[in-house]
């Protein structure tokens, strides 16, 4: 069953196509990364998607939804609050304004934000708000209406690593009750908590599908060893074709692994660990930015 539906969706801004023919399809209740550098088009096409901009070009269909407005929450990369406003005020007029019926409005506004974390600053204005704190308040809001989708454009990358994991645990906790879509640029992140992967790359997509398949797709299996010194690191490289990286090398699946640890012992070579390594998404994203430069044939 899919949740949304984005066919050839193309965005034209003085004579040039910012998102050129980008479809996908949503599962409910999954989470999906929207993965691109700056300038790919993953802030327009979720813009959007949301009804912030017109498309020039394409649809975006959600089931059983008349008006999709009513049905998504969205938190842009750079959120605005009025200062003035407390948190309890900024959420209760976001709710008054997605059509959260009045009766009852207070005590769900005071819930959400003891969800998100902020349950000991509802009265606080929001100019005394912090990076993180904004993060969540943000979140706060676009969840006021209970949307059947959650659009979050670069959620987490104004925020330290404490703040980043607080962040994507709460988005976790999210995906069990709304089908979620973000865009981001930092990948070990996206590892955590995506079913699937859309690559961006000057407005079109590049890539697709879920993170299991597409790891296998560009898998490229491998021994790590750790070694204790430089030199004897350097020295096995070059004896068995590694791939060297300070203490570690890299060796291609040509052997078992009993067969590595064989080799390791019989050459008395100090080691801190042997495991079998895949490519993470970073390599992945990488490697798939560089064969979408590669003119074709």
């Amino acid at each position: 069953m899919t949740l949304l539906q984005v066919e050839q969706l193309t965005k034209n801004f003085v004579g040039k196509n910012v998102v050129d023919g980008v479809s996908f399809e949503l599962e409910p209740l999954t989470a999906t990364a929207l993965i691109g550098p700056n300038g790919a088009g993953k802030t327009t096409t979720m813009s959007m998607i949301v009804g912030l901009l017109q498309q020039t070009s394409g649809t975006v269909t959600m089931q059983v939804v008349q008006d999709i407005r009513g049905s998504v929450g969205f938190l842009p990369q750079y959120p605005q609050f009025y200062p003035w406003l407390s948190a309890l005020e900024y959420v209760e007029m976001v709710g008054k304004l997605s059509g959260v019926p009045a009766r009852g409005l207070r005590e769900k506004s005071i819930k959400m934000l003891e969800y998100v974390g902020l349950g000991d600053a509802l009265h606080k204005k929001t100019a005394t708000f912090s990076g993180g704190m904004k993060q969540r308040l943000g979140i706060a809001q676009a969840i006021i209406h209970e949307p059947k989708l959650l659009l979050l454009d670069e959620p987490v990358s104004a925020l330290d690593p404490i703040g980043r994991q607080e962040i994507m645990n709460l988005l976790k906790e999210l995906q069990q009750q709304t089908t979620i879509l973000y865009s981001t640029h930092i990948l070990h992140d996206a590892e955590k908590m995506t079913d699937q992967v859309l690559f961006m790359k000057n407005g079109q997509l590049v890539e697709q599908g879920s993170l299991v398949s597409i790891q296998q797709k560009y898998a490229d299996p491998r021994y790590h060893i750790q070694f204790v010194r430089e030199q004897e690191a350097a020295n096995f490289a070059v004896r068995y074709a590694g791939q060297l990286d300070g203490l570690s090398v890299y060796l291609p699946i040509q052997q078992t692994m009993q067969q590595v640890l064989q080799l390791l012992a019989t050459e008395q070579l100090e080691i801190v660990k042997v495991e079998r390594v895949t490519a993470s998404l970073d390599e992945i994203f990488i490697l798939i930015q560089q064969m979408s430069d590669t003119p074709k044939a």
